[in-house]
């Protein structure tokens, strides 16, 4: 899996594959308000439903080299903190190279999605996987457009319908990342 940062770190956090056992951990990002949203995901299902269709994307993106969301885990206490990684999306009907985050609510503010999206964007460039990566972020999601930013992307346009969610789509190209 060449997206795969697994065995990979950062200051403060470690990289590695969803697995199965995770799931418990990872229901609890579906009980915040407006992550269904945000997530383009029908809020009228349960939080196990949500949860359940996360994993099945996921493991999907493994199995057909579509790209690696990875498990963040805490250095220091081993927890489950959330999961960034390289994603191929298509958009308007061109594959992209996109750095997704989501963290789990109890971590945000604290710099995760921002430290495991920087080192994303790095570990992209330096392997040459694209010349260019985004990320798509729901319009209302003001956390996640900082995240961008910060990584040094910029507002590229806006999709006014993207899996029927409105989002902004974030930008840096290779030669503008150092």
């Amino acid at each position: 899996m060449k997206y795969s940062l697994e065995g990979k770190e950062t200051e403060r956090l470690k990289f590695r594959l969803l697995k199965l056992e995770d799931f418990d951990d990872w229901i609890n990002l579906f009980k915040e308000k407006n992550v269904a949203k945000f997530l383009g995901m029908d809020p009228n299902l349960s939080e196990k439903e949500m949860c359940e269709i996360w994993f099945e994307k996921t493991f999907n993106r493994y199995e057909n080299d579509l790209g690696v969301m990875n498990v963040l885990i805490d250095k220091k206490t081993n927890l489950l903190i959330g999961q960034c990684g390289l994603l191929i999306q298509s958009i308007q009907n061109v594959e992209r190279l996109e750095i997704g985050y989501s963290i789990l609510p109890k971590y945000w503010f604290k710099g995760y999605a921002s430290e495991s999206a920087i080192k994303c964007k790095n570990y992209a460039f330096e392997n040459n996987l694209s010349d260019s990566l985004i990320s798509m972020v729901h319009v209302e999601n003001i956390g996640s457009e900082k995240v961008a930013l910060k990584n040094g992307m910029i507002l590229e346009q806006r999709i006014d319908s993207y899996e029927g969610s409105p989002m902004n789509i974030f930008r840096i190209n290779k030669k503008n990342w150092k």
